[in-house]
């Protein structure tokens, strides 16, 4: 795995295998994962999602402790899938990066708790699973304006923006810090190193069983 300049979040560029019969990769690899991020990944909910072309989804983030760590990928068509470091007091705060995630190359993104995530689709029924380190918890969950001009996400031209009533709605980077909204970095970092013991020991108490 590949550690973006957003610290917290990796990519992962799987081999792909193709024949007349069709493909194969392995797009999750628990021990190159857990070598590269320094910790297991704790799995608590799955998502799916089906986009029409110009959906633009995010800037989501959740509350640290626990936050919602993400391992991301689009498995039908293509997204320009973006991280954004929203942690206060982090040396990269405020910066983004995007990765392209389809049904090519089959590239997926990891993206620690604290950190904001959103996406843009490429294509029509641009569809992207998710796993999850924690289940979906509404009082707990953030957004920040995707388009916000602070950002300055380049979100690519050439079709129309499509934005839930929600995130179209939702704070500038500016407006969710002033409110108290946004995750603190000390207290992510602190949270991944416990997030790291806990899982082990649950992964280790997995294997002796």
């Amino acid at each position: 795995m590949r550690q973006l300049g957003v610290p917290g979040a990796w990519v992962h560029e799987p081999k792909v295998f193709t024949d007349p019969r069709g493909g194969f990769h392995e797009w999750f690899r628990g021990g190159e994962f857990a070598a590269a991020t320094g910790r297991p990944l704790r799995l608590a909910q799955a998502n799916c999602s089906v986009s029409v072309r110009g959906t633009v989804r995010g800037v989501h983030f959740a509350d640290v402790p626990p936050g919602q760590a993400k391992y991301v990928t689009c498995v039908r068509g293509a997204v320009l899938d973006v991280v954004v470091d929203v942690r206060v007091g982090s040396p990269t705060f405020g910066s983004w990066e995007g990765v392209r995630l389809d049904d090519v190359d089959h590239t997926a993104l990891f993206l620690s708790e604290g950190l904001g995530h959103a996406f843009m689709a490429l294509t029509d029924d641009a569809t992207v699973v998710y796993l999850c380190s924690e289940g979906y918890a509404p009082a707990r969950e953030h957004a920040v304006d995707a388009l916000d001009p602070e950002l300055g996400i380049r979100w690519p031209r050439g079709s129309r923006r499509l934005l839930s009533d929600k995130d179209a709605q939702a704070p500038t980077l500016a407006e969710a810090r002033e409110r108290g909204l946004l995750p603190d970095y000390e207290e992510c970092l602190a949270w991944y190193r416990r997030a790291a013991v806990a899982d082990e020991a649950a992964v280790a108490g997995e294997e002796q069983g």
